[in-house]
Order: structure tokens, then C-alpha cells, then sequence
């Protein structure tokens, strides 16, 4: 039987709290919830594909499910996994559904009434899974737009209502927790906002602050097996993995993510300086190879940050009904 506050205790014991900037303490908590829970195995589409199996998809968004329901739920999703999964990779699934039910009732239910919407836990788990963010915006847009494919703005704030729920279930309410302006500060400007609008803003650098967090997260994922063999300017370890920091003021000056998280600075370098963020390594002579090809006009130059989709509205359930 998991303990109904052991995901909470377990992320405290991490001492995520000393990371002293909130997006990436809210990222780190959030992708510690992922794993442990191994929602990080399940793709996007294996998720989509659970919604459909379970009857979700032909539900009204404000209906309401029970607890026991979401059980049964999370139950399918995580038998599933198993099957997937290679023998030797074989998770605990009565664990994984445990920790799960317990942090999406404390997220979602936290006055006790022992429901929650169809919306609120299609948003929660769509936006907790594994697969691309590219991916899951799609899907959300499907949850949120007209039938001609235009984004209704009552369903966008009433997913920015559920989505930023994770950062305040992790203690970062402050930061990214929801308002009333948070519709406003993604589309400042009334219009008519098609799926392309949408992933431009939404997967645009820096993307809208309340939710900066996610593309963290899935930045995250990607370069935690990700070396760079260079040394630490502050604590002199020989090797980083993960993210790289390189200072823009101070030649030669780098940080590895645990550094840069708990505001280290020595030498002549501060934190006020500003620092560039890598998540891959480059040789200098395959720098040097990346400067002549793109001077050379051998290189793509402002490539858009996703594909770009038909204009021709897509029937919000289209996506919901993949395979």
C-alpha cells in the first residue's frame, strides 16, 4: 500500500527547494513526479489511445469521474505498459498507480469531494506523459478548439485553470500558479487563433511565463544522459551531464547544472552576468566545421520550430481517436 503523502516526502528528500530560479525547480519537481510515477513511458499516443479504450473521449469535458474510476484508469494505462515493456524492464504497477492516484487527488481534489472533471484529468496526464511536446500540443489544441479548428478561449483558460495546478501541487503556486490574466499574457490580442498561432506561441523561446516550465521539462528529459567533457569553473569536477552553463561575460568561464542551480559564482564571474544554457557538446573542431558551413550558406538558416500545419480545421476529436 503506498503512503498517501510518500511521492511528496520522497521529491522533499531530493532538495529540489536550494534550485534558487522557480522555472527550473518547478521542472525539476515536475519530471521527479514523471518518473517515479513512470508516466515518462508512457508516449502521448499510448495516452491518447487510453483515453479512447476507457470511453473518455465521447465524455462532456465537465463531466465528472470518480476516484475509483481514475483507478480503473490508471490501472489500464499502466497494464498496458507492461505489455510494451521488455520482460526485464517490467515496472511495479500497483506502486506506479498508488503514487499516481494519490498526487493527481492532492493536485485535483484537494477539498475532498472525491471527483474530478473529464478535462482536468485528460489535461493532467496530456501534459505529464512521456513523448513531444509538439505531440501534446496537438492534442491539446484538439481538446480546445471549434469545430472550423479555432481555438475557443473559455477552453484555453479553463486548461491553463488545470494545467498550472502541477506547479502550485509542487509548492510553486507563487510563481506559476493560475490567474485571471493568464489567458492574456499567452494572446494579448483578441483574435482568431489557428493550430499553427497556437504552437507558435506556445513553443516559442522564451514561451508564454506561466507556462515556461514545460518546455523545461521536456528540455530536461533530454539531456540527462548527455555529457560534456569539460571541467566545472566552481566545483572543479572534470565532467558534466545534463545541461551546461558558459558565461557570456567571462572567457572560458562554464558551469554544470548543480552550480548554476544553487547560484555558485567564483573568480571575477557573478550572477547577475549573463549565462547561455547548452545541451549538447561541441568539439572545437566541429564548431569550427558548423562556423564555414553556415558562412559558406551550407547551413538552414531560421528554421520554423515546428512543421507547419494545414490551415483546414482539424475535428477536435480527430486526434483523440489515433491509434
Amino acid at each position: 500500500m503506498v503512503e498517501k503523502r510518500q511521492l511528496f516526502m520522497e521529491m522533499r528528500a531530493q532538495n529540489f527547494d536550494v534550485i534558487r530560479l522557480s522555472t527550473y525547480r518547478t521542472a525539476c519537481k515536475l519530471r521527479f513526479v514523471q518518473k517515479r510515477c513512470n508516466l515518462h513511458l508512457v508516449d502521448v499516443w499510448n495516452m491518447i489511445e487510453a483515453f479512447r479504450d476507457n470511453g473518455l473521449s465521447t465524455l462532456d469535458h465537465n463531466a465528472e469521474i470518480n476516484v475509483s474510476r481514475l483507478e480503473t484508469i490508471l490501472s489500464s494505462i499502466f497494464y498496458q505498459l507492461n505489455k510494451r515493456l521488455p520482460t526485464t524492464h517490467q515496472i511495479n504497477v500497483e506502486q506506479s498507480i498508488g503514487l499516481l492516484l494519490n498526487f493527481i487527488v492532492a493536485t485535483y481534489d484537494s477539498e475532498g469531494h472525491g471527483k474530478l472533471t473529464v478535462f482536468a484529468m485528460k489535461a493532467m496526464l496530456a501534459t505529464m506523459c512521456g513523448g513531444k511536446i509538439l505531440d501534446k500540443l496537438r492534442y491539446i489544441f484538439s481538446q480546445i478548439s471549434d469545430s472550423n479548428g479555432v481555438m475557443v478561449f473559455a477552453k484555453f483558460d479553463q486548461f491553463l485553470r488545470e494545467v498550472l495546478k502541477l506547479p502550485t501541487a509542487v509548492f510553486e503556486g507563487p510563481s506559476f500558479g493560475y490567474t485571471e490574466h493568464s489567458v492574456r499574457t499567452c494572446f494579448p490580442q483578441q483574435k482568431k487563433i489557428l493550430l499553427n498561432t497556437f504552437l507558435d506561441v506556445l513553443m516559442a523561446d522564451p514561451p508564454p511565463q506561466c507556462l515556461v516550465w514545460l518546455p523545461l521539462m521536456h528540455r530536461l528529459a533530454n539531456v540527462e544522459n548527455v555529457f560534456h567533457p569539460v571541467e566545472c569553473s566552481y566545483c572543479r569536477s572534470e565532467s558534466m551531464m545534463g545541461f551546461r552553463y558558459r558565461c557570456q561575460q567571462c572567457h572560458g568561464y562554464q558551469l554544470c547544472q548543480s552550480c548554476f542551480w544553487r547560484g555558485h559564482a567564483s573568480g571575477p564571474h557573478s550572477n547577475q552576468h549573463q549565462m547561455k544554457e547548452h545541451s549538447s557538446w561541441k568539439s572545437p573542431a566541429k564548431k569550427l566545421s558548423h562556423a564555414i558551413s553556415k558562412s559558406l550558406g551550407c547551413m538552414p538558416i531560421g528554421e520554423p520550430p515546428h512543421p507547419v500545419f494545414p490551415e483546414a480545421a482539424e475535428r477536435p476529436q480527430d486526434l483523440a481517436h489515433t491509434t
